[in-house]
């Protein structure tokens, strides 16, 4: 049985704004090997960093993901962009997950269909070393900006591209919660005038590395689906954007004009 955590330590996280205070301090207290250790992950907790950077491990998709200090904590709701590519990826599939982060989408597709053949990238060195921890063996790595860093031999092979690029419009970083905007790389976060600078240049780079029939599926928030519609459908795509009222997220589908 579960000994409750210390009551100073909940009323510390509770002061400090942390909702699940309880939740919270009982994750610290397990996490800890000693109490000096207690000490210094509940004073990071209390001085806004992410709880997940503090534990070092993130819950994503029924997996314990590591993270570090710094990197992008993988949202709860890109579990729907891990539905939706496990469903449309073709049985033994080619898939690239770029804007990889620490391997998140890469890894929850390796375990729901271990038939597909993955590689992850990110223009992040440090978040390339943390996805290589996470991801099985044969999933593959590289480093570069969205699929510059696939091999070539991949080159008109992919049945589908992943992607959960940064999507937040520049004007609107400065109202995400504090413990987002401070200790999250700011690249990870801004996605340009309207959120969509990366997802244009998928859009173009896509093609001539998808096979026939292959699509490209990227998180977005609803308030952008007629511009990353027609992004998409700019650079040859038949675009549809799917909402999930489970996770409150959106995924574009884009597949290629016939």
């Amino acid at each position: 049985m579960r000994t409750a955590p210390p009551a100073e330590l909940v009323a510390r996280l509770r002061s400090a704004g942390c909702v699940f205070a309880e939740e919270e301090a009982a994750l610290l207290v397990e996490t800890a090997e000693n109490e000096a250790q207690l000490a210094e992950l509940s004073n990071r907790r209390t001085g806004g960093e992410p709880l997940e950077q503090v534990l070092g491990w993130v819950a994503f998709d029924g997996l314990r993901l590591r993270l570090r200090p710094g990197v992008f904590v993988p949202r709860q709701r890109t579990t729907f962009l891990v539905q939706t590519a496990a469903a449309l990826a073709p049985r033994r599939g080619v898939v690239a997950d770029v804007c990889c982060g620490v391997g998140a989408v890469a890894a929850a597709l390796a375990a729901r269909r271990p038939d597909l053949d993955l590689f992850a990238t990110d223009l992040d060195p440090v978040a390339v070393a943390v996805a290589r921890e996470n991801l099985p063996d044969q999933v593959g790595t590289g480093c570069g900006d969205l699929l510059t860093a696939v091999p070539l031999s991949w080159r008109g092979q992919l049945g589908v591209v992943v992607a959960n690029t940064p999507y937040v419009p520049s004007a609107e970083i400065s109202g995400l919660p504090p413990e987002a905007r401070e200790h999250e790389p700011l690249a990870t976060l801004d996605g340009g005038a309207d959120g969509l600078d990366l997802q244009r240049r998928l859009a173009q780079q896509a093609p001539g590395w998808l096979a026939p029939g292959g699509r490209v599926l990227t998180e977005i928030a609803a308030a952008q689906t007629d511009a990353a519609v027609t992004a998409f459908a700019a650079a040859g795509f038949d675009a549809r954007v799917r909402i999930s009222a489970e996770w409150g997220s959106g995924v574009l589908v884009a597949q290629l004009s016939e």
